[in-house]
């Protein structure tokens, strides 16, 4: 894979220039792409061209070029949200995470898969680790195209579980910020309460800067050794849906970051937490129904069979179940500020297991609905798997807390590549 941080040392020391990045993604491109099918959108000229301004190189992505999930507005691309309701779509104005991206000197290189408006529908990008299983979703192409190292940097969102579940089945970083640390606008909405910016790289001190550079935070985790942190475990409700691999993976991390000094404490759930997870379908399911109504009312033959049965049933959702699901969320919350507060992170699995055979599923959101519904940061930690393919442990933070989550996801990262 293309590590940011050795492509920044390199381009700092005059080792490389920004356009010989572009042509290193270009090659992987020619290599790969015609069978894993990251992308529905390529410029490499474009890319080749702004790589060589004098601008970006002084900027602290210094012209390295990243992948825009097919949800973000795009100036220069087409903007197809997966659907072919939007074929050929052009907008007038980037996605703010998109200029974002550019002020801190990215490169956009093109526009990768996504399921139908970020939805159900998988899309056609398979995994990198084996063609036979999928890459996860809804953020299946920015995944795979940074597991390829066809891309250093590539933006995803998440939704239920959209950024760490992909990124646990490819083996790359995922980092799902803080709700609303990166701006949604620009973004085709499916719940306007869950939606996130996520990004990918190729490791946790990859994802961290790249998070630094697009947001202007002191996210940076790479300068110095990470601190030993205090991890919870916490064996939920759906503990039986994980598999004994993910199971032993747990345990494996748990086992190496407590021998690199991490404190660990086994933890019950409040039961507030469990009804929370089951509130997180309501509000997603009901919000989805009119944040796609112009694309229900109108074009509902055009909406894949899943999403539309889905609609359907959203459709029934009534205004008193959504605002109870909203204070069961709201409760969930502050209960959960109160269970952290003698701990630092929550360890817990990123998927079930390895990613599933075939494309018809894009796999199991189970264990990153409840963070995502309470705004949570939260890493998938690369470096472990099940024969061939990756098992990524999830480090889930308190909300806003996202450095010492990033941080914490280091420690973990850094043990488990240490354990003997």
């Amino acid at each position: 894979m293309l590590s940011v941080l050795d492509l920044v040392r390199r381009l700092d020391a005059g080792e490389i220039k920004p356009r010989a990045v572009v042509e290193l993604c270009a090659e992987a491109i020619a290599a790969r792409e015609p069978e894993i099918h990251a992308f529905v959108a390529l410029d490499i000229d474009a890319a080749r061209k702004a790589a060589e301004r004098p601008g970006p190189r002084s900027l602290p992505l210094r012209g390295l070029p990243v992948g825009i999930k097919d949800i973000y507005d795009t100036v220069d691309l087409p903007t197809q949200y997966g659907s072919p309701i939007y074929a050929g779509y052009r907008p007038r104005a980037d996605a703010a995470a998109v200029t974002l991206a550019r002020r801190a000197g990215g490169v956009v290189l093109g526009k990768t898969v996504t399921t139908e408006f970020a939805s159900l529908v998988p899309g056609v990008t398979r995994n990198p680790r084996n063609f036979a299983h999928t890459p996860g979703g809804s953020s299946s192409g920015s995944a795979a195209a940074v597991g390829a190292a066809m891309l250093p940097i590539a933006f995803g969102s998440q939704t239920a579980g959209s950024v760490i579940r992909p990124a646990s089945f490819c083996g790359v970083a995922g980092f799902k910020p803080s709700y609303r640390l990166i701006p949604t606008v620009g973004m085709k909405c499916y719940a306007w309460h869950l939606d996130t910016v996520g990004l990918f790289a190729a490791d946790v001190a990859d994802v961290a800067y790249a998070a630094t550079a697009i947001t202007e935070r002191p996210l940076r985790v790479d300068e110095k050794t990470p601190a030993a942190p205090r991890i919870g475990l916490v064996r939920t409700h759906l503990w039986s849906k994980a598999s004994a691999a993910m199971h032993a993976a747990i345990d494996t991390a748990a086992r190496a970051a407590e021998a690199n000094g991490a404190t660990l404490t086994d933890l019950e759930f409040p039961e507030i937490l469990p009804e929370a997870y089951r509130a997180q379908f309501v509000i997603q399911d009901f919000e989805a129904f009119r944040s796609l109504a112009f694309e229900y009312d109108n074009h509902r033959d055009q909406i894949g069979q899943p999403l539309r049965e889905q609609l359907d049933r959203a459709a029934a959702i009534t205004v008193e179940e959504y605002d109870a699901a909203r204070r069961t969320a709201s409760r969930a919350r502050r209960s959960l500020g109160d269970f952290m507060r003698d701990i630092d992170v929550i360890l817990t699995p990123s998927a079930p297991g390895v990613a599933p055979r075939g494309l018809g599923s894009t796999g199991d959101p189970a264990f990153n609905r409840l963070w995502t519904l309470m705004g949570t940061p939260c890493v998938n930690v690369p470096g472990l798997s099940e024969g061939e393919l990756p098992l990524g442990v999830q480090i889930v933070g308190d909300f806003g807390c996202d450095r010492q989550a990033l941080e914490a996801a280091l420690f973990v990262e850094r043990a488990i590549a240490r354990r003997s």
